[in-house]
């Protein structure tokens, strides 16, 4: 089943319906945005930024696409095969990728960390959004990986943390326990920052704060959420 999945031709059929999920979700979702000066200000700058959300909300974020208006923007998505009709898909719908893993450590270089980092770097300096799950590919779920905290200092660019909810969605069976919205769904999406990293500031300590930060977020997200269908 797994070769089948990864198959080429199947590979493009998944990327369609993902394409087509997520341009139905765009025209039909109703969308409250918290802290949305916060988004507003960060397009509107010509200066690049990075938006990070947690993995189970892949599908929320990808029908956030008109919030960047005409930002330029690109997502890292995963070298792995399962991660080919996603990042196919995100090119259809005007988000161009780049492949690797932004979880630092020494792993990073066999994940394509290194080029992606450099990518990242890159499309930073030249304005454009940045856009990261930082406990993917492959989790812990919410648990954030250091690379994004080093790629926040190593570019001085502000960060955007985002928690996303929708009512109703479907819940997968998936580690991050993604979850889909359903067509003319009601949806939340709570943005923390910006936030930057100092060339002083540990590492380590930026990481556990943004980290419950972003969990915050989501809790928050899902709250407004679970308010409207009270």
């Amino acid at each position: 089943m797994k070769r089948l999945l990864r198959a080429a031709w199947v590979q493009r059929l998944l990327a369609s319906v993902v394409y087509l999920y997520v341009e139905l979700i765009i025209a039909t979702v109703r969308r409250r945005v918290v802290n949305v000066a916060a988004a507003e200000a960060a397009v509107a700058s010509d200066e690049g930024f990075i938006a990070l959300f947690w993995h189970g909300r892949i599908a929320h974020a990808m029908a956030c696409r008109p919030m960047l208006k005409a930002k330029p923007r690109r997502v890292m998505i995963s070298l792995s095969r399962d991660g080919e009709f996603i990042a196919k898909a995100a090119q259809w719908l005007g988000i161009p990728t780049f492949r690797g893993s932004a979880g630092g450590g020494e792993t990073a270089a066999t994940k394509g960390g290194a080029g992606a980092f450099r990518a990242a770097l890159t499309a930073l300096r030249s304005g454009a959004a940045v856009i990261v799950t930082p406990d993917g590919p492959r989790g812990p779920d919410q648990v954030m990986q250091v690379g994004a905290v080093q790629l926040a200092r190593a570019s001085g660019a502000p960060v955007l943390l985002m928690g996303l909810a929708a009512w109703p969605s479907i819940r997968l069976g998936s580690w991050d326990g993604g979850r889909l919205p359903l067509p003319f769904a009601r949806a939340v999406v709570v943005l923390d920052g910006p936030l930057r990293v100092g060339p002083d500031d540990e590492l380590p300590s930026i990481r556990a704060d943004w980290q419950a930060r972003m969990r915050a977020a989501q809790l928050r997200a899902q709250a407004l959420i679970d308010r409207k269908r009270a």
